[in-house]
């Protein structure tokens, strides 16, 4: 009976062949049927392992090239995705497809190896050593991949860094109000890397890089340049409470004492200014009332008021009282009782400072000034002992803003002595008129409408007016030591309001008594601008001669 196989076993004759011949070599394959041939178990594992490693060895070695090469490039399109390494490394899909090929491959070889001989010189144990030996091949990759990727992560996260680091150097090149964005960026870049990164080396660097960002921020106030400080300390100042204490460390407490003495600086340079420094002296004593800056608020304020105290007795008391009015307003602001108790030295001050710029005002000619400044004085302080002389200055003021040699001198303060002469005033107008003089005395009155009375043509007017001895004019009587006075009769008072005031000026002599009439003069219909009548009144007795008239225009 013949065998299955082709060939007898070396060193047998064929059966029933009857001759005699060479042994034939082995087949290349294993039979599908039938038990593995010997050693195939080493065999499979062997190529196994060589596929393993994902470099087709196994497949090589069983002389199947055409799969060896599909490892090849399974190997190289990894390669090609993986390198270099990135922070973020190869897609878990990539490997996982990658290690499914090496899985099949290797299961692949194995499966060939255990029903195939491996030809030439090779030796089962070889194959496996070998096998053993190549996998270090791709562990080792796996290993220097994982520390390039974690070198790429931390290259990364320190360009991350250096990308906050130039936000900050580009921030601290504006003021901080438009730049406040780009330090908030800055910041969420440094707080991030700690948070989400804590062993990196960028991490690490952070607490330098907080301490230059302080610095940046803090620049104003190392300039000494205390409003512009106040700002961006108060933003350094809320940062624990947004960042953490654990993160600033030393940092987190530093800004107070640097906002203190900012808001310090900045409040006493704006005392009496723009804003008076209430705001910031004010959240200074609010904020930090035991720091030493808080305690200097009160001496700070009273020593300027002291100062413009001085000042309102000196060449600019205007400027000096305005001054005193900010420094009153912020003295009532502050908080602190000690503090707000000194507005009524400032108050005083002011009182002084009033009365002081009105008289300075008439001296400069400011006429119209001065009569608003004493005016309001002698209204606010009736009880003051300096009231009177106020309404009389305000009254000479007046008439100098129409009458200029009216406001040569200040008005006496007491009345001259010696005799005194009469002037009647009488009103032939149908409006009340007030009368202003002043001279070596100085005052006011006011004459009722005369009911009756109209107005005058320009020509009628001189020779008409206060002649009718069947009327009973309003009139007015003076008492006036002898001396130069100027007069201004204010019409238009009521429903005349469109009629003119108008200064006269005359002298007054011992040993007379003199009249003054006044009335009103209808104005040209083409609008021309009428005479002005004579700047005088007229001696009543001793010579007789007839009164003089103050007339206005209409």
């Amino acid at each position: 009976m013949e065998s299955d196989d082709r060939y007898g076993t070396a060193g047998e004759s064929t059966a029933g062949a009857g001759f005699g011949g060479a042994v034939p070599p082995p087949p290349s394959h294993a039979p599908t049927v039938g038990p593995p041939p010997p050693g195939a178990g080493l065999r499979a594992v062997g190529a196994g392992l060589l596929n393993l490693t994902g470099l087709g060895l196994g497949y090589a070695l069983l002389g199947r090239w055409g799969r060896a090469v599909g490892c090849w490039v399974a190997t190289g399109v990894l390669l090609f995705v993986a390198l270099p390494a990135g922070p973020d490394g190869v897609g878990t899909g990539v490997l996982v497809a990658y290690l499914l090929v090496l899985v099949v491959a290797a299961a692949d070889g194995a499966r060939i190896a255990l029903r195939s001989a491996l030809g030439g010189s090779w030796r089962p144990v070889v194959a496996v050593g070998l096998g053993v030996v190549l996998l270090a091949v791709p562990a080792g990759g796996v290993v220097a991949y994982g520390a390039a990727q974690d070198e790429a992560r931390e290259q990364m996260l320190l360009d991350r860094l250096a990308g906050g680091d130039r936000k900050v150097a580009a921030a601290a090149q504006q003021p901080f109000g438009t730049a406040r964005g780009e330090y908030a960026e800055a910041l969420g870049v440094y707080r991030a890397l700690d948070r989400d990164h804590p062993g990196s080396r960028a991490a690490k660097l952070v607490p330098d890089r907080l301490k230059a960002y302080y610095d940046a921020v803090s620049a104003p106030y190392d300039e000494k340049r205390h409003c512009e400080a106040v700002e961006p300390l108060t933003y350094l100042r809320s940062l624990p409470g947004t960042v953490g204490k654990e993160l600033l460390g030393e940092l987190a407490g530093w800004p107070d004492g640097p906002l203190a003495e900012s808001l310090f600086g900045c409040g006493v340079s704006r005392l009496g200014g723009a804003g008076g420094g209430s705001t910031e002296l004010g959240e200074l004593l609010r904020t930090f009332p035991e720091s030493a800056p808080a305690q200097q608020v009160g001496p700070a304020i009273g020593g300027r008021i002291k100062e413009q105290v001085a000042a309102v007795r000196g060449d600019e008391p205007c400027a000096a009282t305005e001054v005193l009015r900010g420094l009153g307003s912020t003295a009532s602001a502050m908080p602190a009782t000690s503090v707000s108790a000194l507005r009524a030295d400032a108050d005083k001050g002011v009182t002084d400072g009033v009365y002081a710029c009105g008289v300075d005002q008439f001296k400069e000619k400011k006429f119209s000034e001065a009569r608003t400044t004493l005016a309001g004085f002698a209204r606010s302080h009736k009880g003051d002992g300096r009231a009177a002389q106020a309404r009389k200055i305000a009254i000479a003021a007046e008439i100098a803003d129409d009458r200029a040699a009216a406001g040569r001198r200040l008005p006496p303060s007491k009345a001259p002595g010696g005799p005194r002469m009469e002037l009647v005033i009488s009103n032939d107008a149908p409006n009340a008129v007030e009368v202003l003089y002043t001279g070596p005395v100085t005052g006011s009155v006011t004459l009722k409408p005369c009911v009756g009375c109209k107005r005058y043509s320009a020509s009628a007017g001189p020779r008409l007016a206060c002649k009718d001895s069947g009327r009973s004019y309003p009139k007015a009587r003076l008492q006036l030591p002898a001396g130069e006075y100027h007069f201004l009769y204010k019409h238009g008072t009521g429903a005349t309001s469109r009629v003119d005031s108008y200064a006269a000026g005359s002298k007054v002599q011992s040993g007379y008594t003199y009249t003054s009439c006044t009335y009103v003069v209808e104005r040209s219909p083409l609008g021309l601008d009428l005479p002005t009548l004579p700047d005088y009144i007229e001696p009543a007795s001793a010579p007789p001669v007839s009164p003089s008239r103050a007339g206005s225009s209409r």
